[in-house]
């Protein structure tokens, strides 16, 4: 049985390890419905991104537009949104029509080879308009470092950016700690009521393209399908290391995920 539909708002993945396709095959997986609107096409392996190209503006919120009138959705994931432009469309098409849907935004700013997905300027937008208000936020620590402006190299210094984060006006953060050394990652789940460490053992790996894209997805879904956001975001955790863990070993570079385990 189909549960929880998720639009999808973010670029594709020529590769299928992380963007769109990941976040189709998570939701499907998770036994939730996933629609989507393109932001942008990227031309990428699991070695980098080497070219990009936007969707117009009005095209993007004209998908927006057309699946909420028609299907609707319980939750939103938004990802990679590379210019000004876009973000304010996609920002005007969520208050127009799905102003009460709760918003789950992965602030998807560089590729793991370095390539940069979003301008400084769409940053700034993006912080005053989906990112605020939004029902929680999944910065990994170098997305934290530019949305804080703090350096962060320690789990003291996650601690620290709690309040900075608590300040960009989402209702929750989960700061993803992968970027750490050592053998156990810690993400704080911050909250109006402080933060919650979640901690799990490091998984030696280089496939570990898409992880990023497929936890914000997984936690989409267990919005839409009405979970709690602890559980949430502990389902969706405990999904992206087993897809880790079973992973196919494709590709030259960050290799995919298996999202076809379920859970």
């Amino acid at each position: 049985m189909i549960r929880g539909r998720v639009l999808i708002v973010s670029g594709s993945d020529s590769s299928g390890g992380a963007g769109l396709q990941a976040d189709i095959k998570t939701v499907t997986c998770l036994g939730g419905y996933a629609s989507t609107a393109v932001t942008a096409l990227t031309a990428q392996d699991t070695s980098g991104v080497y070219s990009t190209h936007n969707v117009p503006p009005d095209f993007v919120a004209r998908q927006i537009k057309v699946v909420m009138e028609d299907i609707g959705a319980d939750s939103v994931k938004v990802g990679m949104l590379s210019s000004t432009p876009i973000v304010r469309a996609v920002a005007k098409s969520l208050t127009d029509c799905a102003r009460n849907v709760p918003r789950v935004v992965d602030p998807v700013m560089v590729a793991k080879g370095g390539y940069k997905l979003i301008t400084e300027r769409a940053v700034n937008v993006l912080m005053k308009t989906l990112i605020k208000g939004a029902a929680v936020i999944t910065p990994n620590l170098p997305e934290a470092e530019i949305l804080t402006g703090l350096t962060i190299r320690t789990v003291g210094d996650m601690e620290r950016a709690v309040e900075p984060l608590r300040s960009l006006g989402a209702d929750s953060v989960l700061l993803k700690g992968g970027h750490l050394e050592g053998e156990d990652i810690v993400d704080f789940l911050i909250t109006e009521n402080g933060f919650e460490r979640f901690k799990g053992k490091r998984i030696v790996t280089s496939s570990t393209h898409g992880t990023g894209c497929t936890l914000a997805s997984a936690i989409a879904s267990g919005l839409a399908q009405g979970l709690g956001l602890h559980d949430a975001v502990k389902r969706a955790r405990n999904y992206v290391q087993r897809a880790i863990a079973l992973a196919p070993g494709i590709g030259k570079g960050s290799g995919p995920l298996n999202h076809s385990h379920g859970i």
